[in-house]
């Protein structure tokens, strides 16, 4: 059986994650978050890519070129959730089933925080789980039939 592919991308400042504001982002470091998506998706039987950024233009570029590879991307877009009508537009145009992440809630956040350009193009937003927002999206995308791979 082929391994579905999953396409991850942090969005800016996630780099910082485990240092910035640990009260609201969690104490556990960016790379830690990645090992544990990479060891949950192989035991889900994925493949997944990896890409933090803080520049929108690489994270669309990072989409663009992996559209023939990635069979869904699950993203936390960070601040470019309430702007990036460039990201939400490259999410759209490759055509494949999208979850928006996010590490805190960001309904019960600041008012300008609270809406995503993203979310309508995406098959479903998590947020509020801290790291595990990345793992329940792979789950997911491997058993909800809306989204699945």
């Amino acid at each position: 059986m082929e391994r579905k592919k999953v396409l991850i991308l942090h969005g800016p400042n996630l780099n910082l994650t485990g240092f910035r504001e640990p009260e609201l982002y969690g104490k556990k470091p960016l790379a830690e978050i990645d090992e544990e998506i990479h060891r949950m998706a192989d035991e889900l039987g994925m493949d997944v890519r990896i890409l933090q950024s803080n520049h929108e233009g690489v994270l669309i570029d990072t989409v663009q070129e992996h559209r023939t590879w990635a069979d869904a991307i699950v993203v936390n877009p960070g601040a470019l959730t309430h702007y990036s009508y460039a990201l939400r537009d490259a999410l759209v145009s490759v055509r494949l089933p999208i979850i928006e992440v996010h590490l805190t809630n960001i309904q019960g956040r600041e008012e300008f925080r609270q809406h995503s350009v993203i979310a309508p193009v995406c098959v479903g937003t998590i947020a509020g789980f801290g790291s595990n927002s990345y793992i329940l999206a792979l789950q997911a995308l491997k058993t909800t039939e809306v989204g699945a791979i």
